[in-house]
């Protein structure tokens, strides 16, 4: 036998045997060697030596028999260990070389054909599951697209004082929420293994929304120092988590400083030369952003501060905190290639540091202003859920932009082929009957190969790095679309 016919034979998942015409038994893998033990020991062993008497067949009449109407599989009866017949389903396979002929016996116990028939039941329902989950990720996430946008857009014309605005902003939160379920059902319906992909991006946008959580509260009047690095490096993350350990920082400092007090948040690239040698912070030489959140509050105690990482562990229990925190902070910093540093002065304040490993290339800042983000380019946008396409066109009109709208690929190109000068960007569901995203833009590229295509899902990830610069994952907000469309427009990541 070659050598890959010897690996295959000896990994088999069940008993295989290797026997010539003669029916001796030439070679058995581990499986074999474990259900009929001392039977198939010695030199050539015969297959007589487990053939069982009620088969009514010896060997030789059986391989011919099979020879005559090769089936997939037929029952057989072997002696196994012990000395008790055991039936099996036989699934048999021959071969030549040279002048001689070969057989494999690959041998499946009744209770092995039951289990994988269950396993086959099983693995159905899980890819009926799979899909169903897959069709209400879809779902939800076009409807939180909605109401994202909606609310994210009214909120941004709404003055800060305006009695209802908070209520707006616990709308915006809610969704938010709503938006990792279903991420994570999506996440659930792809079987990955990470909960989420990680994508290249600017740091200062996701700090930006996580300070935006607490400046839209009553809460406290504070006040806000935002000094964020202009041309911050790419880092790779998972937006959603990030946010998580940036808010929690936050929430941290908020609760610590009296009214009036200050929260200072500082973004910069980082150049390691060398490994750091920091007993809670232990980074390999390379290129970092840090993002650092100071405040000017109560600070650790020195007896409390090398403790605050450890899960479980709380200095405010009568409030109900479970002490995950930091911890949760740390955990997700790590998970990210990072580490987090902590510094604290009893009623000086403290500053948390998050490193995140980084490429260095510049990625356009997105944290910009109201004005910054309108436009009079012409937008077509498409999209097979008309509620979408409804709120995409209120949320460009209402920043200056020109909007088309398709609800299919084949009125997208109509659309196109009629205003292919004045179109300036295409805006496409990845996910659509009869005509996908990726096929309408490779429509629109052999008429216009300069015409930039943005892709929107809630479902399909990017492929490549290339594909994450013009890719926008829903649900977003109405600030994440337009910041994208001017990343994409301006051709600023360089």
């Amino acid at each position: 036998m070659r050598a890959a016919e010897v690996f295959v034979l000896e990994n088999a998942a069940w008993p295989a045997l290797l026997v010539n015409d003669a029916g001796t038994i030439l070679r058995r893998n581990q499986a074999a060697a474990r259900v009929f033990g001392q039977a198939l020991e010695g030199q050539a062993p015969l297959l007589t030596a487990i053939w069982a008497p009620e088969n009514g067949t010896t060997p030789e009449q059986f391989i011919a028999q099979w020879e005559r109407s090769p089936s997939a599989t037929a029952p057989l009866k072997l002696r196994v260990k012990g000395g008790t017949v055991q039936t099996f389903q036989v699934s048999i396979c021959s071969f030549q070389r040279d002048t001689q002929r070969f057989l494999v016996f690959q041998l499946l116990s009744e209770t092995d054909a039951r289990s994988t028939d269950a396993n086959l039941a099983q693995r159905q329902k899980l890819e009926v599951a799979l899909q169903l989950a897959r069709s209400v990720s879809l779902d939800f996430n076009n409807a939180l697209t909605s109401i994202l946008g909606y609310t994210s857009l009214v909120l941004s014309q709404m003055e800060p004082d305006n009695p209802w605005r908070h209520l707006l902003v616990e709308v915006e939160k809610s969704a938010a929420r709503a938006a990792e379920i279903a991420n994570d059902l999506g996440t659930f319906s792809r079987q990955e293994k990470e909960t989420r992909p990680q994508a290249g991006g600017n740091l200062n946008s996701v700090l930006q929304r996580s300070v935006d959580v607490f400046r839209n509260s009553d809460a406290k009047k504070l006040n806000w120092v935002m000094q964020l690095e202009r041309r911050l490096f790419v880092v790779r993350f998972d937006e959603a988590k990030l946010q998580q350990a940036f808010v929690k920082v936050i929430e941290n400092a908020v609760q610590a400083v009296p009214p009036g007090g200050r929260i200072t948040l500082v973004t910069r690239n980082v150049d390691l030369k060398q490994e750091t040698q920091d007993r809670e912070l232990r980074l390999a030489p390379g290129t970092y952003v840090c993002a650092e959140i100071s405040d000017n509050g109560t600070g650790i105690p020195p007896d409390v501060l090398p403790r605050v990482f450890e899960p479980f562990f709380t200095t405010k229990k009568a409030q109900g905190h479970r002490g995950l925190g930091l911890a949760l902070v740390y955990g997700i910093a790590a998970n990210h290639g990072g580490g987090v540093s902590i510094s604290s002065h009893v009623n000086v304040g403290t500053s948390v540091r998050l490193y995140l490993p980084a490429e260095p290339r510049v990625v356009f800042d997105t944290v910009i202003s109201h004005r910054d983000l309108k436009g009079t380019e012409t937008i077509l946008m498409v999209d097979d859920e008309d509620l979408l396409l409804s709120m995409g066109e209120t949320i460009l009109s209402s920043y200056g932009y020109r909007v088309l709208t398709a609800s299919s690929g084949q009125r997208a190109l109509e659309l196109f082929s009629q205003h292919v000068k004045e179109i300036a960007l295409v805006i496409t569901d990845l996910v659509m009957p009869t005509m996908s995203g990726r096929e309408l833009a490779e429509n629109i590229h052999r008429v216009s190969p300069e015409t930039p295509v943005l892709f929107t899902s809630g479902f399909v990830r990017p492929q490549n790095q290339n594909d994450e610069l013009t890719y926008l994952q829903k649900p977003f907000t109405s600030q994440d679309l337009l910041i994208k469309i001017k990343t994409v427009l301006s051709g600023t990541i360089s």
